[in-house]
């Protein structure tokens, strides 16, 4: 061990544009990679990364609370794509040795495009990445053309059931309702994902309730008053594609889209 930790901090950090043996500690990490056909260059990934399915293949060497700093020095990694607010702390000893770290921290959905092609940059793979921005872009877009006069839909988004946790409008997933015309009940919180209780969500009594499972949504028909239970609208959302900012992310969104306009459907014929 302590001879590969010499060989590492002697060996020169190779240029980002020349890496051919990437670690991705984050899912949406992984699947941008794969997605700019840089997927053979990825030798390493953490336990969460599923898609594609080649991505399993990898040696898991992280989870969301740790890194497996041995195994990731014996993969011998020319660089390390993590996520800046939640792992730069993690990688802190890598940088110490000389590994090339790079961040992935898109904040808003136009951002994407631009990670993107810093990807491309960084792998070598520049024309499949602009290629792939393209198309994000363009759906992108169409989705705001289409659904920029949509009638508002009042919502509660459940993120997570125990804690209960909700998005601001400045996360992904609350950009994401805004797009659809949606009208999160959190949308407006100092924090981006506010702990909330299930008194606040029937003060506010939502038209609609999003979770990720039917079992998620099971215990607000407990209440039978609100809106969102009388109307039969407890809706499950596609996480993978809404909780991981990538390629796929306008899909999920359409989907979400499509939701809100049964609502609108289900309005105008009560009307």
């Amino acid at each position: 061990m302590a001879k590969l930790l010499l060989l590492l901090v002697l060996i020169p950090a190779l240029a980002y544009g020349e890496a051919k043996r990437i670690i991705s500690l984050a899912p949406h990490i992984t699947e941008i990679l794969f997605a700019i056909g840089a997927g053979e260059q990825v030798v390493g990934v953490d336990e969460a990364s599923d898609y594609p399915e080649a991505a399993t293949a990898l040696p898991d060497i992280a989870n969301y609370r740790s890194i497996n700093l041995e195994q990731v020095l014996a993969l011998e990694p020319d660089l390390i794509i993590a996520w800046q607010s939640a792992q730069s702390l993690q990688v802190a000893p890598l940088v110490q040795l000389g590994i090339p770290v790079a961040y992935s921290e898109p904040k808003q959905l136009d951002d994407l495009s631009d990670e993107l092609l810093r990807f491309g940059r960084l792998t070598g793979h520049e024309q499949q990445a602009q290629q792939v921005a393209e198309h994000y872009r363009h759906r992108l877009a169409a989705l705001r053309q289409r659904y920029q006069e949509a009638a508002p839909v009042r919502l509660f988004y459940q993120l997570n059931e125990v804690p209960l946790m909700s998005a601001s409008q400045h996360t992904w997933m609350g950009q994401a309702v805004s797009l659809c015309g949606g009208d999160s009940i959190t949308a407006d919180s100092p924090t981006p994902y506010p702990q909330i209780d299930a008194e606040f969500v029937l003060a506010q009594n939502p038209d609609v309730i999003l979770a990720r499972n039917l079992s998620a949504l099971q215990r607000w028909k407990d209440w039978p008053e609100l809106a969102a239970v009388q109307q039969n609208q407890l809706f499950t959302m596609d996480v993978d594609t809404l909780h991981r900012f990538t390629p796929r992310t306008p899909g999920g969104i359409a989907g979400l889209c499509q939701q809100l306009d049964l609502v609108r459907q289900h309005r105008q014929k009560a009307n």
